[in-house]
């Protein structure tokens, strides 16, 4: 790959320049002439807008960042992407781990490339350990087809811990990626749990993958899920497995019956599929399609979209009083104070918490 600074359109974009000294390593090793400009949020802007996914990666790991410095150079990049986005079909994957959710997705993504063009989006929301907040980020190596497709951008995010593990910035990421002209954006969960009310809340088409004969169907029929499911596909249907799985779809079906109808008016469909083998997709898009039309026709997707807004409007309130909770340079003196009262059983949790609560609002009067 061209190093962005041999590239015509970087040129300019970098100082420095001159002879660096030579590498204490390999003297022999020829650095560089330049070292590169950090890139302002018009930079950014400019390059998202071109298509360049190198410029969107980078602006990705911007809104990532925890810096306060990246932060605010993120929140104008967002800003000025907004007037570029919300043109793209967004679809929320989840599943069960071990559904086959990257596999399918490899599948998916190739399918409606080839069936409708444009391009293709995948944020694969990886696990991070609770204990070294690392993560393998191993879903692109499953997704064969798509990594190496010239339309496709995967971009494996750490949970980092946060609620349910999708990444606290995937919303900001989705605009970025619709002003960078993706026009179909795929979102995969970590697995079924509190990640998919996040998730829910940023897509168009929420699909939920199952599987069949593990014993766990009875387990799949939660009415959280099962209300937030716009589709419930079966994977791994080939083979031995076919009946079980045909079995597994009566049986969502029937529960499916069993709740009030959703407000979009859309009775979820279940069907069969095998990602493996790569039978049954078309089916599937064809139900995800039938969805978009049915919701635009009705009025319900611009509405669910509004809704969205105002969901993350909150939880941008809430992140900002958190964060502005915990770097005040007096909350962050006082805590390790709270937290021996707590461990000693001096305090309760509750009294230790108001305790720093009302500092800290005193603090802001």
């Amino acid at each position: 790959m061209e190093h962005p600074e041999n590239n015509e359109e970087y040129k300019g974009l970098t100082v420095n320049s001159g002879v660096a000294q030579p590498s204490i390593v390999n003297p022999y090793l020829q650095r560089g002439r330049f070292a590169r400009r950090r890139l302002t949020a018009a930079d950014y802007v400019e390059g998202i807008v071109k298509g360049n996914v190198t410029i969107l990666g980078q602006a990705v790991t911007l809104v990532e960042s925890t810096h306060p410095e990246h932060q605010a150079i993120a929140q104008e990049v967002i800003e000025k992407c907004l007037p570029y986005s919300g043109n793209s079909i967004r679809v929320g994957i989840s599943g069960v781990p071990g559904a086959g959710k990257s596999t399918s997705i490899d599948e998916f993504g190739i399918h409606v490339l080839e069936r409708t063009g444009g391009k293709l989006a995948v944020l694969a929301i990886d696990p991070s350990s609770e204990k070294t907040k690392g993560s393998i980020l191993g879903d692109k190596t499953r997704m064969e087809k798509l990594s190496v497709h010239p339309y496709s951008f995967i971009r494996p995010s750490p949970s980092a811990g946060s609620l349910g593990g999708v990444a606290r910035k995937t919303r900001e990421t989705i605009i970025l990626c619709e002003a960078a002209g993706f026009d179909k954006i795929f979102v995969e969960t970590v697995g079924v749990g509190q990640s998919e009310t996040a998730c829910h809340s940023m897509v168009d088409f929420f699909l939920v993958i199952q599987l069949a004969g593990t014993g766990d169907e009875l387990q799949g029929i939660k009415r959280g899920i099962m209300e937030m499911a716009d589709g419930i596909v079966i994977n791994k249907c080939d083979g031995e497995n076919v009946d079980a799985c045909h079995l597994a779809a009566r049986q969502f079906q029937n529960a499916l019956h069993l709740f009030p109808m959703p407000e979009s008016g859309w009775l979820p469909k279940v069907l069969c599929y095998s990602g493996f083998y790569g039978l049954g997709i078309k089916e599937i898009w064809d139900m995800v399609y039938e969805y978009i039309d049915f919701v635009k026709v009705n009025g319900y997707f611009e509405h669910r979209r509004a809704e969205q807004a105002k969901y993350w409007m909150y939880e941008s309130i809430n992140e900002q009083l958190r964060n502005g909770f915990y770097n005040h340079p007096t909350i962050a003196a006082l805590l390790p104070g709270a937290e021996r009262s707590v461990l000693e059983g001096q305090k309760t949790s509750f009294v230790a918490a108001k305790n720093l609560l009302d500092s800290y609002f005193n603090l802001l009067k």
